[in-house]
């Protein structure tokens, strides 16, 4: 990949970033409970376990390496808990339905986003001497 193509990548993934916190932060103040923005902590936490384990190299451990698997499932944890911290909120008559909704529509384009930086910038042939 060239740089120009992953130049446009990148701003790609920074427009679709900040379309999914404008969700959020929408999402907040019309109906000026600031609850859910509390998801921010899932939106930090949920790359660190896969960054990790990419360091992780094991040798000889095969197609399958335990500490990908570990990664993902810890990740996927994170996933669940950030949809579900919204959802539980409405269900307890903490913020509206249409805030938890925003927030919902929010995580999906965030964490969309956060999985394009994985495949964009994931790959082993990207030349970073070009920066």
């Amino acid at each position: 990949m060239n740089l120009s193509g992953l130049l446009v990548a990148l701003v790609t993934l920074a427009f679709f970033g900040s379309v999914g916190m404008t969700l959020l932060v929408i999402g907040c103040a019309l109906y000026q409970k600031w609850w859910p923005f509390f998801v921010i902590i899932f939106y930090l936490l949920s790359p660190l376990p896969l960054l990790v384990a990419r360091r992780y190299n094991a040798v000889g451990m095969g197609p399958s390496n335990s500490c990908q698997e570990a990664a993902i499932f810890m990740t996927m944890g994170i996933l669940i808990s950030a949809f579900g911290l919204p959802i539980v909120m409405a269900r307890q008559d903490v913020i509206e339905a249409g805030a938890c909704w925003y927030v919902v529509g929010g995580n999906i384009v965030v964490f969309l986003t956060i999985a394009g930086f994985f495949v964009t910038f994931g790959s082993e042939d990207v030349d970073y001497s070009m920066w």
